[in-house]
């Protein structure tokens, strides 16, 4: 989809039925919709799934402006969305994505029917020593002498470093996933603003575990009124499962998965939990919503929404 000064590429996955309930998926740092390809065919019984690609992510090219904040892809988001005319949306955001759709849901609770977070991106006071190397990504010319000392790496040891990183145990890729991410590493790598993408994303993060005020993700979270799920990995290296706690205490009636042997993408390493844990929260959604609707409550929260719509852009 074209908007200005932006092109976001969509990848879909149709309901099984006419009629189902819209959800859209966001991918975190380095990823693409590709992230949600186990996920959403478990899900398409109960939801019409679409997949974005971020801006310089997956297919999508580079924003017009360079903004790679998170608060840029939180108006990329609604922008599609309000584009698209999909919302209200069961909105699904991991890592990076899921800093970006906190803060859809909380500057636009109109666009959003439940959110699910896996392994979000929120601000740590400490974070764990295994991330400490993706965040200095952020730090001007750290991405220049990365890809100096390993111009010799092939594809395939990137990618089982990638893999290393992100899951709780690297075995579970079958070898056709392998050949499928180092492809796509590859294609990737030889992409003019692969490493200025990888570096103002990561800088973006940065920023956004220091805003203080309303736009503090935190408070955000807070803010939140959409029925949330929340999932963490007992051996995520890039967010701490020790963040679960205070997510949980953060998101008002929030539910918790908490995966012991999961890493970060919990949606690619255990897609069936994850799926019947949102099928729940989609089942309590639409109960509580027959219930909203014998009371007025739905006019509530749409009135919420525009009384906040504007923060976003303000961030």
């Amino acid at each position: 989809m074209s908007l200005p000064g932006l092109t976001l590429s969509v990848r879909g996955v149709p309901g099984k039925r006419a009629g189902l309930p819209p959800a859209l998926y966001v991918h975190g740092l380095g990823g693409s919709s590709q992230n949600w390809s186990a996920l959403m065919p478990l899900l398409a019984d109960r939801v019409d799934g679409e997949a974005l690609d971020l801006p310089g992510f997956g297919d999508a090219p580079p924003p017009d402006d360079g903004d790679y904040s998170v608060s840029a892809q939180a108006r990329a988001v609604i922008r599609y969305l309000d584009a698209s005319g999909r919302g209200p949306v069961h909105l699904v955001g991991n890592s990076m994505g899921g800093a970006a759709v906190t803060r859809v849901a909380a500057v636009r609770p109109d666009l959003v029917r439940t959110l699910t977070l896996i392994s979000p991106a929120l601000p740590e006071l400490r974070p764990q020593l295994t991330a400490v190397p993706t965040g200095l990504l952020a730090v001007p010319g750290v991405t220049r002498l990365f890809s100096r000392l390993t111009r010799d790496w092939t594809p395939e040891r990137r990618t089982r470093e990638v893999l290393a990183l992100c899951y709780g145990d690297p075995a579970l890729v079958t070898p056709d996933g392998f050949t499928a991410a180092a492809e796509e590493y590859a294609r990737r790598l030889e992409l003019p603003y692969f490493w200025e993408v990888m570096t103002r994303s990561a800088r973006g993060i940065v920023n956004a575990y220091t805003l203080g005020g309303q736009h503090n993700l935190w408070r955000q979270a807070q803010r939140v009124l959409a029925p949330t799920l929340l999932v963490y990995g007992g051996r995520d290296r890039l967010v701490s499962f020790r963040m679960a706690r205070r997510a949980a205490a953060a998101f008002r009636g929030s539910r918790l998965l908490t995966l012991p042997e999961a890493g970060h993408v919990a949606m690619m390493e255990c897609p069936e939990t994850v799926a019947r844990a949102f099928r729940e929260l989609l089942d309590d959604e639409a109960a509580a919503r027959g219930a909203a609707g014998a009371d007025g409550s739905a006019g509530a929260v749409r009135s919420a929404a525009g009384a906040v719509s504007g923060d976003v852009g303000r961030s």
